[in-house]
This record gives structure tokens, sequence and C-alpha cells, in this order.
């Protein structure tokens, strides 16, 4: 080979290699955004296991301690009712001083209260198999209101009927009802709490459908414009008996919480600046549709939509009972 042609050679090996390096660089480069993104996958799939699996240790959890309430609570129902009886027996029996009917009186006041509490326990402990049938969302909510707001907290309920009426609610109507009262009633109490005028106390209901085709899950909110909820409360807020106010038993949350669970959905909680209006708490409840609705894929609004967005004032200056 003549010494023109091994320079030539070198020359075009040269250039070749320049594109080589050029080519090389951009397929590192690939390769690290395609790492990074592995990697952000990975640390998403090992939050969602790791919240998978705390889903079913406190379902298991709540379960067990639900069998120990409900043999104490019967343990005591039958004493209980005892006292009661002869509470009202010395009340209402002849003979009886001013004194001791009062001391009855107060007596039997007391057991129907503990009665009460024995109530929650056995609510909390049953074992929850729901009759899952299609119900009318809005008129759920609607019903869950009339029972709800009376007292004397008054509150301005903002409905979303367009977006309630899209939605494919598939549930055990009477345990959801149980679910959305308990914290359609947490919230007003919550409300109730604030200082200042009866204005800015919102309680806004919406829902929508959830995934890419519609038919993945139907969400039910329910917002407040509350103080909204510390971490620390944040943190324990379901678990049975626990209770920030002075009075109730602390199950109203844990109860909701089994019939979600019981549904098979879920139960998320924003607060403050992340709720829905800015301030407050919004809770979601998720349910997954029955299996042959999701194969035929049941319509409604986009999940990208804002939950109200077609809000209308259902009734105002309604009441809660403390």
């Amino acid at each position: 080979m003549s010494d023109g042609a091994i320079d030539k050679a070198g020359a075009l090996s040269a250039s070749d290699l320049v594109e080589l390096m050029g080519e090389f660089n951009a397929v590192t480069g690939r390769l690290h955004e395609s790492h990074a993104a592995l990697q952000r996958e990975v640390a998403r799939l090992h939050r969602e296991l790791d919240e998978a699996n705390e889903r079913v240790h406190r379902s298991r959890r709540l379960a067990a301690l639900g069998e120990m309430a409900a043999g104490i609570a019967h343990e005591v129902r039958n004493p209980l009712a005892a006292i009661g009886l002869n509470a009202r027996l010395i009340e209402g029996g002849a003979g009886v001083d001013d004194e001791a009917r009062e001391l009855a009186r107060r007596t039997g006041e007391a057991v129907r209260g503990l009665d009460a509490i024995v109530r929650d326990v056995l609510s909390f402990a049953r074992d929850l198999k729901p009759r899952v049938d299609r119900v009318d969302a809005l008129t759920l909510v609607e019903r869950v209101l009339q029972v709800a707001l009376v007292g004397d907290v008054a509150v301005e309920v903002e409905v979303d009927r367009a977006g309630l009426g899209a939605v494919e609610l598939w549930c055990d109507e009477g345990m959801l009802s149980q679910a959305l009262l308990n914290i359609v009633r947490n919230a007003v109490e919550a409300m109730g709490e604030m200082d200042g005028e009866d204005e800015g106390r919102v309680l806004r209901i919406g829902g929508r459908m959830l995934g890419d085709d519609r038919s993945e899950a139907a969400q039910l909110e329910i917002s407040d414009s509350g103080t909204g909820i510390d971490n620390a409360t944040l943190d324990r807020m379901f678990n049975p008996f626990f209770t920030t106010r002075a009075s109730g038993t602390g199950l109203g949350l844990a109860i909701v919480h089994r019939i979600v669970d019981a549904h098979e959905g879920e139960i998320r909680v924003r607060t403050g600046a992340e709720a829905a209006l800015g301030r407050g708490t919004s809770f979601e409840i998720r349910l997954p549709l029955k299996r042959e609705e999701r194969e035929e894929g049941a319509g409604g609004s986009s999940g990208d939509e804002p939950v109200c967005h077609s809000v209308t004032v259902l009734k105002t200056g309604l009441e809660h009972a403390a």
C-alpha cells in the first residue's frame, strides 16, 4: 500500500472515530436517562408496595382488635342492661325521695351513654360482608346530608351534581351511607370549632370516575374548609379509640376505614393547602367497579377534570347535632 493510501485511510478512520464517539455519547446519554427513569419507576413501585403492605397489616390489626373489642362489649352489655333496668325502676318507683330519684335518673343517663359506646364497638367489630349493588351516588349523598346536617352549626353545602351523576357506584348502600355520614359529621364538627362568623364554613361533596378508560374505579370526595389536620393526628386518625375531642369513642373513622376496606377500596386524606378547597381537609373514597363493568368500560368524567366542575348549592344554613 502506498503512503498516500495510508494517509487517506488514516484520515477516514479519524473521521469515523469522531462520528462514532458522537453516537456513543448520544447512546450513553439516552442510557443514563433510561436508567434514571427506571430508578424513579422502581422507587414508585416500592412506595406503592409499602403502602399496600401497610393497608394489609392495618386491616389485619383492625380485624383482630375488632374481635377482642366485640368480646369485651358483649361481656359489658348484660350487666349494663341490668343497671339500666334497676335505675328505671327506682326512678319510677313509689315512695322514692327526690334525691334518690335524681341519682337514678343520672345513672340511667350514664347507662345510655355507655350503651351507645357499646353499640359503636359492636358496629366496628362486626364482620363486614358488603352486599354490592348499583347505587345512585347523588341520591346517596343527598340522603346522608339530610341526616347529618341537623344541629347548631350552620354550613354552606356544595354538591357536584354533574360529577356525582356520572359516577358508576357499586357498593353496599347501608355501609357506604354510614361511612359518608361519619365523615360528614366529623367535617361539620371540625368547622364548628372554628372561631368567627359562620361565613366560610363550606362542605363540598363531589365525585368522578378514575382511570384512563374511566372504568378503573369511582371516587367520592368530601371536603371541608375547617382548620385541617396536623401530621401527628393524620398518622393516627383511623386508629380505633383515637380521638382529639373530649367526648366520643374514637371509632367513627376506624369504622369508615373498615367499610372501605371491606369494599376492597381505599381512602386517602389531603389536608391544608393540598385539600380541594385549599384549606381544611378532603377525604377521597375510591371504590372499584364490578369486574364486568370494568371490562365493558363504564362512562364518566375524565380523571383529569376537577372534582367540582359544576357546583351548585344544595342547602345553606343547615345545622348539625353536637
